[in-house]
């Protein structure tokens, strides 16, 4: 199955914040971390939907070795105050016909 992965990180005074490095523009917020994993699949469902719906391909998920060896990714993961996996929607594994 594939899962992507979502960096977790909070500001003082502000709500937990989530991205996706392998969804561009995917994000999403929650004022509880508990909210956290339901706001994260939302946002990835909305997203890919989104994608599919402009006709734009949904980028592969790299698994998280990868995504730690992205030096492009350093401020990231040293925000991050939690690492979560989120299943792909359906529509991430559909191929478009043609």
């Amino acid at each position: 199955m594939k899962t992507y992965i979502g960096i977790v990180s909070k500001e003082p005074d502000s709500a937990y914040g989530i991205v996706f490095p392998d969804a561009p523009g995917c994000f999403s917020a929650a004022d509880a971390l508990d909210s956290v994993f339901a706001m994260a699949s939302e946002a990835l469902s909305g997203w890919t939907q989104l994608m599919r719906d402009e006709g734009h391909p949904i980028p592969p998920c790299r698994e998280l070795i990868e995504l730690r060896a992205d030096a492009s990714l350093e401020d990231l993961w040293r925000e991050a105050v939690l690492v979560i996996a989120v299943p792909a929607p359906a529509q991430a594994n559909e191929t478009r016909a043609a």
